[in-house]
């Protein structure tokens, strides 16, 4: 599997900020960085460039860089077989286990070992005149995002990139990706540009095309000065194209204002037990007693359907939850379902936890109480990949009517239905079961968990559900 972890580079005259280390994706001089995954077409270095070649009757074959990447800017040249199909991926993933998508209403499964994830594609098609190089396609997804469900006219698109792509020459592709932002270049002129926020990291991967046309066995794609630049990570802010798709901060990242203290006789933001310094939301130890420090935070407004995005980050043994619908007219619970006198404000819970250390994440039934779990009631999937105990993570949560959705950096790990036979049949075996109608609220508060544990946010931001 992959690793998280990062390349740098200086990439002049781009207008971003590039890191102080220059280097490259490519050595120039062997394959040292990058493992092979899909088909067994042949990729191999010469003369500085990296040369793919197709090979007839095998899948999609990827070389894909041993490390990760969130926002970052790549650059790099091409050159291929005016008769092949080819691409690369950008914040991409594979795993060992089968996995799937649910996505407006379609279940998409992900086969062991399949490459998933953003393509830049490299699409020039004479045969049926179509030329989308640059445009970007959800690969053993979602398939075209732009042109298609993203946006961009077909017609239009094949005019735009058709003019730029330079047959059998070497062609220059720019990607930029910044939060839930995608453009790309083609030869200097902007082609895509999206938003979208299902796949906050991964790898990067060079594509060869599967065939099955003997002619075409041996037939080649060369990528040249593979460079990439990451950008720091951008604190509570929203690009201009994530204003537009509907997006607003939750937290401003400077003060306390749109939170409250969960407690109902206290409208203001706790006076203890809550940090802002540089950019990050932290809840402070207090020894690990739930909601006794600050206490829960909650969002003054409700929220009924929502997009919900934050990045989060534990230290080693800690516990905390983002919950949302919460009502904060109901007293808090203890493990027995029985009213207690201190504790947690009522509502559905993402749990943020560290599943090794902290002794809650062994409670419950199957391991609902783990990271990314509905607390006490759905198990996360047991393919997620959280980021290691001090390092930043991203939660989403998407709730459109019933259903709703828990994603973890960038994979969707659970989905449930409010309301539906089945998640009454958890509830009523959870310790929410004399809870009236729990989690079937038509609004409620986003809250943010004081369980005595040392947890910090950054990045929140919401928007109308798509």
């Amino acid at each position: 599997m992959k690793i998280p972890s990062v390349f740098f580079f200086v990439a002049a005259g781009m207008g971003v900020t590039a890191l102080a280390q220059p280097g490259a994706l490519f050595n120039g001089r062997d394959l040292t960085g990058w493992v092979q995954h899909g088909g067994t077409a042949n990729f191999r270095v010469e003369g500085g460039e990296i040369v793919g070649t197709a090979v007839l009757n095998t899948a999609n074959s990827f070389l894909c860089t041993t490390r990760d990447f969130g926002d970052f800017v790549l650059e790099y040249d091409f050159k291929v077989d005016p008769r092949l199909n080819s691409g690369v991926q950008i914040r991409s993933q594979v795993y060992d286990v089968p996995t799937s998508l649910d996505w407006q209403g379609e279940k998409i499964s992900i086969p062991a070992g399949r490459v998933h994830g953003y393509q830049v594609e490299i699409d020039p098609d004479p045969v049926r005149a179509r030329w989308w190089t640059a445009g970007l396609y959800d690969e053993a997804r979602r398939k075209w995002l732009y042109p298609g469900s993203a946006g961009g006219d077909e017609k239009a698109f094949t005019k735009l990139s058709g003019s730029l792509f330079k047959p059998g020459e070497w062609n220059h592709i720019r990607v930029e990706a910044r939060g839930a932002s995608l453009k790309t270049w083609l030869n200097g002129t902007l082609c895509a540009d999206i938003v979208d926020a299902v796949t906050p990291r991964g790898f990067i991967a060079l594509q060869v095309h599967e065939i099955s046309d003997a002619a075409l066995a041996g037939a080649e794609v060369r990528w040249r000065n593979l460079q990439l630049t990451e950008l720091p990570a951008t604190l509570n802010t929203l690009t201009p194209e994530e204003v537009a798709a509907g997006w607003r901060l939750l937290w401003d990242g400077k003060t306390t204002e749109g939170w409250r203290s969960a407690k109902v006789e206290n409208t203001e933001f706790p006076a203890k037990g809550w940090k802002i310094e540089d950019g990050v939301l932290s809840v402070l130890p207090n020894g690990g007693k739930e909601a006794v420090g600050g206490g829960d935070i909650v969002t003054r407004e409700q929220y009924s359907e929502f997009e919900l995005c934050a990045d989060f980050r534990v230290t080693p043994g800690a516990n905390s939850g983002i919950k949302y619908l919460v009502q904060l007219n109901l007293a808090p619970v203890n493990e027995k379902g029985e009213k207690a006198a201190t504790g947690s404000s009522i509502g559905p819970e993402f749990q943020i936890i560290d599943d090794a250390l902290h002794a809650d994440a062994k409670l419950g039934r199957d391991g609902n109480r783990t990271l990314g779990s509905l607390y006490d009631l759905i198990p996360a999937a047991a393919t997620k990949r959280p980021a290691s105990v001090g390092e930043w993570n991203t939660a989403r949560i998407v709730v459109k009517g019933a259903r709703v959705e828990h994603w973890l950096n960038g994979q969707q790990i659970l989905v449930y239905e409010r309301g539906s036979p089945a998640f009454r049949e958890l509830v009523a075996l959870s310790k929410f079961k004399f809870i009236p109608g729990f989690g079937e609220w038509p609004a409620g508060h986003i809250l943010l968990q004081d369980h005595g544990d040392a947890v910090s946010y950054r990045n929140v931001r919401i928007r109308d559900p798509k």
